[in-house]
């Protein structure tokens, strides 16, 4: 892979700042390159797996607000949540950098 190709395979990682959907998707669809594209793959899932714990946590605390649970325990639930969706967030971008930087490190 030379090295523009380089270029734009790091920005479907560091797009998670910017554009998380719409860069690697518009990558994905412009260049023809395969390894480009696999990296516009990857990046747009990793960019995905946030947005998905975010939802799944609204619909835990409308499930838990319809059923019958304690308030301690749908306090419990909302706090545990959130720390857990805060822990995957972070591992969800520092993985992304650390992707965009390798691929900008081995640029020859």
């Amino acid at each position: 892979m030379d090295k523009q190709n380089k270029v734009i395979a790091s920005l479907n990682y560091f797009s998670v700042f910017f554009a998380p959907f719409l860069l690697p998707i518009a990558i994905y669809f412009i260049v023809d390159h395969t390894d480009v594209k696999s990296h516009a793959k990857k990046a747009l899932v990793s960019h995905i797996i946030p947005f998905l714990s975010v939802i799944s946590l609204i619909g835990m605390i409308i499930y838990s607000g319809l059923s019958y649970i304690s308030e301690a325990a749908m306090f419990s639930l909302v706090i545990g949540g959130f720390l857990l969706i805060g822990i995957i967030n972070l591992f969800v971008v520092i993985w992304n950098i650390v992707k965009g930087i390798k691929l900008l490190t081995t640029l020859s």
